[in-house]
């Protein structure tokens, strides 16, 4: 039975002396003891009390919060916790929401997102190139579809047209398309597994001769390893930034992009490390790199110098040295036909040619964790130790002058 009245409910307000009022039926008047008045619902649940808020008062009348009061002790005569059932309730509504607006995000706007978060770290002729692939290939078809939406059906409408004539670009907006999708499930608007893949799905539906041919033809031009230590005393003798981001690209075996970006903060000269967060590699996953002593020398001279957080400023936008001035600088040595990334095979080839480190150790000195889920599971380790006495000897191997010069004159330069 009831105990309350409207009236009564207005007067214990106004007095406001703390305590709680039953109304029966588990339904009470609370008065804080800062003069706070609301609504609880009170009930048991194997033996202990719970308490369960119904609304503040006058918001919430005697009438309505006793009509309230009806649906949880429904709850509890079918063995239900109120509590647990109303949170149930309300993360239900919450994911309808999230739902309805999931299916707003379209996929122009999932990958708009995509570069806002990553692009920071990008080259400005990546950061422009990766859009424009987007532009001309995958939002004609995609761009005003649902991100949730996207399915195999349309990751192949975009791609077989262009796989035959242009594997390699329409490979790198499957790589795109797969990036953002992944980055739209991570934030909740698109469930399921991701079309855009390729191992296990598109490349039972694409044909994967054409892909192995589009990256055979990527491969870099690269230095032999016996012209190193010529080019590397040329280097040395130029005191340059441009110089000094070379040496430190070809003794580190890092890729362009790590170098240019690079900022004084990643080095800890006294450990002879350079430590990358996860952002700032291609696969991001956080690498370290040991320094040899031929780097941190020259680096300390560098440093020496310094005015900006940049190992290698610039002028431009980002505040880096501009992406293709190591390049250039190489052009202007003479060496037209070489490209800054293919020094990462120059060192593979002398490793593998003339030392006796394991395919693991050498593979890992250029950030490629070849191992499968299984074995990178039980075998966590990064070889740093290893990659140390590796990197040491092929800077010792590539600044040596008495090869230098031996090199030069079985040239004929």
């Amino acid at each position: 039975m009831s105990k309350l009245t409207a009236a009564g409910v207005k007067s214990l307000a106004k007095l406001a002396v703390p305590g709680m009022t039953n109304d029966g039926r588990g339904l009470y008047l609370q008065i804080s003891k800062t003069g706070g008045v609301s609504w609880i619902f009170r009930y048991k649940v194997e033996g202990k009390s719970r308490y369960m808020g119904i609304g503040p008062y006058p918001a919430v009348s005697l009438a309505q919060a006793r009509e309230a009061i009806d649906a949880p002790r429904r709850h509890l005569a079918q063995g239900v916790d109120p509590l647990e059932a109303r949170a149930y309730e309300e993360e239900s509504r919450r994911k309808a929401i999230s739902a309805e607006q999931a299916r707003a995000v379209t996929f122009t706007s999932a990958a708009r997102r995509y570069r806002e978060m990553h692009g920071g770290a990008w080259s400005e002729k990546w950061y422009l190139g990766w859009w424009r692939k987007l532009e001309l290939y995958a939002f004609p078809i995609v761009g005003d579809l649902p991100v949730a939406a996207v399915d195999t059906g349309t990751v192949l409408k975009i791609l077989t047209p262009i796989w035959s004539t242009k594997t390699r670009t329409a490979d790198e907006v499957r790589g795109q398309i797969e990036n953002v999708l992944d980055a739209a499930k991570a934030l909740g608007w698109r469930q399921g597994e991701n079309p855009a893949r390729w191992r296990g799905h598109l490349i039972n539906l694409l044909d994967n001769k054409e892909k192995k041919k589009a990256r055979k033809r990527e491969h870099h031009s690269a230095m032999s390893w016996s012209q190193v230590p010529a080019l590397m005393c040329k280097l040395s003798e130029i005191k340059s930034r441009d110089a000094y981001a070379a040496r430190l690209l070809i003794l580190t075996g890092a890729r362009s992009q790590m170098v240019r970006l690079a900022t004084w903060d990643e080095f800890d000269l006294e450990s002879k490390v350079w430590s990358l967060t996860a952002e700032r590699m291609k696969m991001k996953v956080a690498f370290k790199i040991p320094l040899a002593d031929e780097v941190v020398g020259f680096l300390k001279d560098l440093r020496a110098g310094a005015t900006s957080g940049f190992l290698f400023p610039g002028r431009g936008a980002s505040g880096a040295m501009h992406a293709n001035a190591i390049r250039n600088l190489l052009h202007g040595l003479g060496h037209v036909e070489i490209t800054r990334h293919g020094f990462r095979s120059t060192f593979r080839d002398w490793a593998a040619e003339c030392t006796d480190f394991s395919r693991e150790v050498c593979e890992m000195a250029l950030a490629h964790d070849e191992r499968d889920q299984t074995e990178s599971a039980y075998s966590r380790t990064d070889f740093f130790d290893k990659r140390r006495i590796l990197m040491s000897e092929w800077a010792s191997f590539a600044t040596n002058m008495v090869v230098a010069k031996v090199s030069v004159i079985g040239s004929g330069t």
